[in-house]
């Protein structure tokens, strides 16, 4: 079930880090360290799971499975990407209902045509106004818990402009989004202009290497966010380890002390091993 947690965060004026989770190590890590919620990227997810581009190449039930199996083993809110809805409003309603059940707090959804790509890169096109319109009155429809909240996405700013990306997200808040998400604006100026127009709870999209300057999550919520995504973070971070420590291994014949690396005893933690011993010394009789 979904979370009141996040909702009720955004209600009492709160302000929600979320960063970046991509697979269970990722999410293991996240979910201990006190965040207000998690950020299912979609295209660290596809990355890791098909080591293809966030390009709609993976399907609802691939998603859907690497999803829910995160929600499944943390205890933090889950926001988690849905990309647009993978197909038409029948779709849409099978994806909200699928989401919620499997555990997600709240679920993202774009107004792009499909194939969608990543909302940082180029050539993307999005859908009439009035199609993504009732996807959101759908997804809204659709739930079985307030506590689930729809995130309704325009890319429109890219290709169509600002005025045209707050058009629609006006819009989309009208058919009964929780919260919006212009994605890409391309100053902290277009941010503040966003927040000034839109009366509804904002999400910014902070990507590392990105089309949105980064900004600190204070000034965010000075200008008028309530939530910031971290979705690049963890796996742009965990590349570069891997990188780093394998060209070290391939350098020096081993791994050395040049490149940090999680404890191993910590991590036999972070996986659950310590409920195995305690299992293997409380039925050790029965062998």
């Amino acid at each position: 079930m979904a979370s009141p947690a996040l909702r009720q965060e955004i209600a009492n004026g709160g302000f929600v880090t979320a960063p970046g989770v991509f697979d269970l190590i990722s999410a293991l890590i996240a979910d201990r360290m006190g965040f207000k919620a998690l950020y299912v990227t979609g295209y660290g997810t596809v990355a890791s799971a098909l080591g293809l581009p966030d390009a709609g190449l993976a399907s609802y039930s691939q998603m859907l499975d690497r999803i829910g199996r995160i929600a499944e083993m943390t205890k933090t809110p889950i926001i988690a990407d849905a990309d647009t809805g993978y197909g038409g409003l029948l779709n849409v309603r099978h994806t909200v209902r699928g989401y919620e059940q499997a555990g997600v707090t709240a679920i993202q959804i774009e107004d792009q045509e499909f194939p969608k790509k990543c909302g940082h890169t180029p050539h993307r096109r999005v859908v009439p106004i009035d199609d993504m319109t009732r996807k959101v009155r759908v997804a809204s429809d659709s739930r079985a818990s307030s506590d689930f909240l729809i995130i309704a996405r325009t890319d429109a700013r890219t290709g169509l402009g600002l005025d045209e990306a707050i058009r629609r997200a006006l819009a989309y808040s009208e058919a009964g989004a929780d919260i919006i998400f212009v994605e890409s604006p391309e100053s902290e100026d277009e941010l503040a202009e966003i927040a000034r127009r839109i009366d509804k709870p904002l999400l910014a999209n902070m990507v590392n290497g990105g089309r949105t300057p980064m900004l600190p999550v204070d000034r965010l919520a000075r200008l008028g966010y309530s939530i910031a995504i971290f979705p690049a973070v963890g796996f742009l971070a965990a590349g570069e380890a891997l990188r780093r420590v394998y060209a070290d291994l391939q350098k020096n014949g081993t791994s050395t002390d040049a490149v940090p690396m999680y404890s191993f005893a910590e991590f036999n933690k972070l996986i659950g091993f310590e409920d195995v011993w305690e299992f293997e010394r409380r039925y050790a009789e029965l062998d």
